[in-house]
């Protein structure tokens, strides 16, 4: 089964005043779908767009693995694990919270800022919170995120291009830019796919597209 979530689609939240745009793909914060709690593992996907000068100030987590795909522009973060970090275009950013953590998220650059931040509900609760930062990903190269039974890969098509979609019992796509088919569907920047036990499904890149992958285990 596939589900297809058009970027329009999405919660629109944030704060316009503080200058934060957040577009949301599932139930988050003062939005409630009961229908839209979560895909496998996957609790959050958040597009967030920050002005300079504009952020999250510090705020608790716990029990949930995020991860953050920088898009546009650079992301400064802190948190009180002591990491003091600015994550750029092309790196990611993981963060388990496990037991509890606190942490800061701020534009302090003189551009924009989007970045996605997704996060997923871990297999078993507690632990020490860990801190990832991963700069320049490659294209094709997987990263593994075991605490949640999950993998993320990222792939940046040309044009006509194609990739293979995972195998997996749950797949979830998100489309950062560009265009591409899946199926009968065509999806672009923001759309997200929910994939639900397919196989043998690939990504056709309509035009140069980069996009983010998740498998997850039953």
């Amino acid at each position: 089964m596939i589900s297809v979530q058009r970027s329009d689609d999405r919660f629109t939240g944030g704060d316009e005043a503080a200058g934060i745009e957040s577009l949301h793909a599932f139930s988050f914060g003062g939005f409630y779908d009961p229908d839209n709690l979560r895909f496998g593992a996957m609790l959050a996907c958040n597009e967030e767009r920050l002005a300079p000068g504009a952020g999250f100030d510090e705020h608790p987590h716990s029990h949930t693995e995020i991860v953050t795909w920088v898009v546009e522009g650079e992301l400064t973060h802190r948190d009180s694990t002591g990491h003091a970090t600015v994550v750029r275009a092309g790196d990611l950013q993981h963060l388990s919270a496990a037991a509890g953590v606190r942490h800061v998220e701020r534009n302090d650059g003189d551009g924009p800022l989007t970045f996605l931040q997704m996060w997923l509900a871990p297999l078993e609760p507690g632990g020490e919170p860990e801190y990832t930062i991963v700069p320049g990903i490659a294209d094709s190269t997987p990263y593994a995120l075991p605490a949640a039974g999950a993998m993320l890969n990222v792939r940046r098509l040309a044009a006509g291009e194609r990739t293979a979609v995972p195998d997996a019992a749950r797949v979830y796509v998100h489309v950062v830019a560009g265009r591409v088919g899946l199926g009968d569907e065509e999806l672009g920047p923001g759309d997200a796919a929910r994939i639900t036990g397919e196989e043998g499904l690939e990504l056709v890149a309509a035009e140069a597209a980069e996009v983010l992958i998740w498998e997850m285990s039953a």
